[in-house]
C-alpha cells in the first residue's frame, strides 16, 4: 500500500491505494476551520494515546498552525520525552509533551492542540491524562498574554508560583510560572 500526504487549507490527507486498487483517502489532522454540514456536528470521541514516530509530521504541522517560527519544538525532542496525542476519530488533533524531574515531580513542556478543535476539552483531556498518570507536583510555564491557558490550567487546580521575565521570544513576553499539586 503506498501512501502520500498533501495539505490543502490546513487539511492534512493521506492516501493510498486499496487491495481493488481504488484510492482510499484518510482525513489526518484537521488544523483550520471545521467542515461543514452534518459532519461539522459530528464529534467523535476524543482518545489520548502514547505519540508515535509517525504521529510527528501532524505534531510538526499543528505545531506550526499554532506558535511562531521562533517557539516550535524540534521534533527530536518528542521521542526524548514522553509525548501523548489527542487523536478524534483517525485525526491527530492535538499533542502534550511532558518529563519527568524527579519521581514526584515533572513538567508540561508543550501542550497545543489544532485550531478546528479548540474549546471542544482536548487541551483538558491531554492535561488530565498527563496529572493522573504523574501524582505529585507538575509544573509549567505559560505566556503571561495567553488567557485562555491560564484559565484552563487554573480550573484544572494549577496556581501561579512565579513569573520569568522575557523567557519567550517572538514576541518577547514574560512566562507565568504554575504549579499543580496532587494529593
Amino acid at each position: 500500500m503506498a501512501w502520500y500526504l498533501e495539505s490543502r487549507a490546513g487539511l492534512l490527507i493521506g492516501s493510498a491505494m486499496s487491495d481493488e486498487g481504488r484510492p482510499q483517502t484518510e482525513r489526518i489532522a484537521n488544523l483550520g476551520e471545521p467542515s461543514g454540514g452534518a459532519e461539522k456536528n459530528a464529534r467523535p470521541p476524543i482518545q489520548i494515546r502514547r505519540a508515535e514516530p509517525a504521529d510527528l509530521k501532524f505534531v510538526d504541522e499543528i505545531q506550526r498552525a499554532c506558535y511562531p517560527a521562533a517557539t516550535q519544538w524540534p521534533l527530536a525532542a518528542f521521542l526524548q520525552y514522553e509525548a501523548w496525542v489527542a487523536v478524534a476519530g483517525t485525526e491527530v488533533v492535538g499533542f502534550i509533551l511532558y518529563r519527568a524531574v524527579a519521581p514526584d515531580e515533572g513538567e508540561v513542556l508543550n501542550l497545543a492542540v489544532a485550531p478546528a478543535y479548540r474549546r471542544r476539552g482536548v487541551a483538558r483531556k491531554l492535561l488530565q491524562h498527563v496529572l493522573e498518570c504523574h501524582p505529585g507536583s507538575t509544573y509549567l510555564e505559560v505566556r503571561r498574554s495567553n488567557i485562555a491557558a491560564r484559565k484552563l490550567y487554573e480550573t484544572q487546580g494549577f496556581e501561579v508560583v512565579g513569573i520569568r521575565p522575557g523567557y519567550y521570544r517572538d514576541p518577547v513576553e514574560d512566562a507565568i510560572v504554575m504549579r499543580f499539586r496532587s494529593c
